[in-house]
């Protein structure tokens, strides 16, 4: 099983990034995936969520209205839109898989994860 996130970089305060997250050799005909993200010296948290159809989604509520998590048809790539980027914004962002019914919000459910990139955003 790979996936591998990319997009991360460095962003001013109010920017934009978009992460991608490319999937594949997951061994389930569908699952959900989700986005974490780990601040500097802190513990990782739930960003986003996107079920199998792409239809079902949910959202941190530090995140909510400001990013938006996709999914391609075929469902092997989801992206993360991340708008007016914030400094408490800054970690690793990590994308990952789960095969459970319903949107997963709690990391211990995700099965694979990816490698993480860097999202930094200051001025």
């Amino acid at each position: 099983v790979q996936l591998q996130a990319s997009g991360g970089g460095l962003a001013q305060p109010g920017g934009s990034l978009t992460l991608s997250c490319a999937v594949s050799g997951v061994p389930f005909n569908s699952y959900g995936m989700g986005w974490f993200r780990q601040p500097p010296g802190k513990a990782r948290e739930f960003v986003a969520a996107i079920e199998w159809s792409g239809l079902a989604l949910e959202y941190a509520d530090s995140v909510k209205g400001w990013f938006t998590a996709s999914r391609d048809p075929a469902g092997y790539v989801v992206c993360l839109q991340m708008d007016n980027l914030k400094p408490e914004d800054t970690a690793t962002y990590y994308c990952a898989v789960e095969r459970r019914v319903g949107i997963q919000t709690n990391e211990s459910a995700y099965e694979y994860w990816g490698q993480g990139t860097q999202v930094t955003v200051s001025s």
